[in-house]
Formats: structure tokens, sequence, C-alpha cells
């Protein structure tokens, strides 16, 4: 089972994801990310994006694969609706992200999301599965 939920901070904002597996605490984490910086309700899954981050450990994996997740929310102004990883290890990842060109009209900004941070990160692995909170520059 997947959870995800938005953590209070005095100057920043963050969330905590749970997930039986890395890879659906990553696709956990994009669309939560996407669901903060935009409102998504209405992206329609039209399109697919491939993106890949590399990473020392896990936690770095985390922080940059999020960036890149910003970056195509941002820079290449794409509304994701839904992301599912392609490839996994323990240094890299790749993953495809559904949605459409971002429109503004129909996926109303929220909050504008400078960076993911490494701020209080924690990324570990529990039994069953991942738990991970990851905190955001706004």
């Amino acid at each position: 089972m997947t959870t995800f939920e938005i953590l209070a901070h005095t100057a920043d904002t963050g969330f905590r994801i749970t997930a039986d597996s890395f890879e659906d605490l990553l696709a956990a984490a994009a669309t939560g990310l996407a669901g903060i910086v935009m409102d998504c309700r209405n992206v329609q899954p039209l399109d697919s994006l491939e993106i890949a981050a590399q990473g020392d450990d896990r936690a770095s994996l985390v922080v940059n694969f999020l960036n890149e997740v910003l970056f195509v929310l941002d820079g290449r102004r794409f509304a994701v609706s839904s992301a599912a990883v392609t490839a996994s290890g323990p240094h890299g990842v790749a993953a495809a992200l559904l949605g459409e060109p971002r429109n503004d009209t129909r996926h109303p900004p929220q909050l504008v999301v400078k960076a993911v941070t490494y701020h209080q990160l924690v990324v570990e692995k529990h039994d069953p599965g991942w738990i991970a909170e990851v905190y955001l520059d706004i």
C-alpha cells in the first residue's frame, strides 16, 4: 500500500511517502510532487516523457529523481498524471511520466517549488516496505 502525506514546516513544505517497494515510492513521490506544484485533477495521460537520475545512495537518488521531475513540471511545462519506474538499481532509476502539456487554466499552479532538498531527508527501508520524508525549497 502506498501513502502520501504533507508535512508541516515553518519555512518550507514537505511530504512523507510509504510504499511497498522503492520503485512505488519513487512513482508516488513524482505524482505527489506534481500535485504540490499544480492542480493535477484534470491532467490527461496523453503523452509520456522519459526521465532518468543517478545517485550515490538511495537518498541522493530520491533527491536527484525528484529534481528531474521538477524540471519536467516547470522547465518542460509538462503536467504529470502518473509515473511508472521502468528501471531501477541501487544507483540509478529511469521512469516514464504520463501526462500532457501544462496549461495553467486546466492545471492551475499551486506552489512554486525551487528545489527538492536534503534538509531533514529520510529514505529508509522498513519491514515490509519503504518510507521517505522529503522537504522542498519554496
